[in-house]
């Protein structure tokens, strides 16, 4: 990974998501220190009848290499993956990820309104009639961790305090104002046992990763962050057909990411986890080894995640939580790790104990409602 940015986020009206898409390319090939004609890979999902001819021919590139994956939030460690291994087999020397959306500006505007559920079409059919919608599908999975391993509310409040900690040190983060347990339990119930603070906020805003073949490493302005190891699974897609709510797919898409990578979770200096809801960062936790099956709870309470003090800092932008969302936010993550092993993350900069930038980071994304997982080892 050569070049990384973020487009304008947060709250961005006079945008469209094309334009987004744009300007966030652009910034990642000026980060990276190459032109746009060295691209002839791109991946892109989310925007467009044909993603992502239509913003191919936005961004003018005509690329011979082009994924469009689409699997939700872990979309784009799923297309890195991709992209790492169609480089490594020549078949692509630069491959371009990038995302815009303009949710929060189009709900505004009366554009589109808030996504209940994504349709009723195929197995979700036998659910949507019983108003069971996304946000609940997540709900109830926390529930049922609550009773299995008796996770508390205010264990899973702990998540959305500490990541907005962790965002009042990010200068780009949407929400920087500190919140507390109480503030977490005392906002309006959305989904139970979910309140508003343990929800995603929704922003607009754009993401670009550019990933290049070794020999461009050269040429380019920043030093380069490479991947050690990756690994993809699919759950399922009706909750029905989901064995255990209390297991996500990153149990597997991790194991295979450590074992690629030839390290271990205990060697980790930072993880990027996608948190849409507090009960993601939570669960992925344990799944992805960093602490045992139920000890999530109590993981997370005692001040891990954060950027100062936390020992594993974790969403050290401030995560979907509070930095930004604008849909689906797997590349935000990858965008965020590679700054921080970069050492470009300012006051949020993650240090190991020698005091030197990060060695390694993981970033993982969950798509659907814990339907994928995508998981990347990270090093500097």
């Amino acid at each position: 990974m050569v070049g990384v940015a973020l487009s304008d986020c947060g709250r961005v009206d006079d945008a469209t998501a094309y334009a987004l898409h744009a300007q966030a390319a652009r910034r990642a090939l000026a980060d990276a220190g190459l032109d746009r004609a060295v691209v002839d890979g791109f991946a892109s999902a989310g925007l467009g009848t044909l993603a992502p001819v239509e913003v191919a021919e936005y961004l003018g590139l005509r690329p011979t290499w082009v994924d469009s994956t689409s699997v939700g939030g872990s979309t784009w460690e799923v297309m890195a993956a991709h992209a790492a291994d169609a480089i490594a087999a020549g078949h692509a020397e630069a491959v371009l990820l990038v995302y815009g959306s303009t949710a929060r500006a189009d709900i505004k505007a009366g554009r589109r309104t808030g996504d209940l559920s994504f349709g009723a079409r195929g197995p979700l059919q036998f659910e949507v009639p019983y108003g069971h919608t996304l946000i609940a599908k997540y709900a109830m999975a926390a529930r049922r961790h609550m009773i299995e391993h008796g996770t508390t509310i205010e264990q899973l409040a702990q998540v959305a305090v500490q990541a907005r900690a962790n965002a009042a040190l990010n200068p780009e983060a949407m929400f920087r104002d500190p919140v507390t347990v109480d503030d977490v339990l005392a906002g309006p119930m959305i989904a139970d046992p979910f309140t508003k603070l343990h929800c995603c906020l929704r922003s607009d805003g754009g993401a670009a990763v550019l990933l290049a073949a070794e020999e461009y490493v050269r040429d380019c302005r920043t030093a380069p962050v490479w991947i050690l190891g990756t690994g993809e699974h699919v759950s399922h897609a009706a909750m029905s057909e989901w064995r255990d709510f209390t297991v996500s797919p990153a149990a597997v898409s991790g194991r295979l990411a450590f074992e690629r990578a030839g390290v271990g979770p205990q060697e980790i200096d930072f993880a990027e986890i996608y948190d849409a809801f507090t009960y993601m960062t939570l669960v992925t936790l344990e799944d992805l080894g960093f602490c045992g099956k139920g000890e999530g709870g109590a993981f997370v309470e005692k001040g891990r995640l954060l950027v100062r003090g936390g020992d594993l800092p974790v969403n050290t932008d401030g995560g979907g939580l509070s930095a930004q969302h604008p849909g689906m936010r797997g590349l935000f993550l990858l965008v965020e790790a590679v700054r921080q092993l970069r050492g470009e993350a300012g006051q949020r900069q993650v240090r190991a104990r020698d005091g030197q930038p990060p060695r390694l980071g993981v970033a993982s994304g969950t798509g659907g409602w814990f339907c994928s997982s995508a998981t990347m080892v990270l090093a500097r």
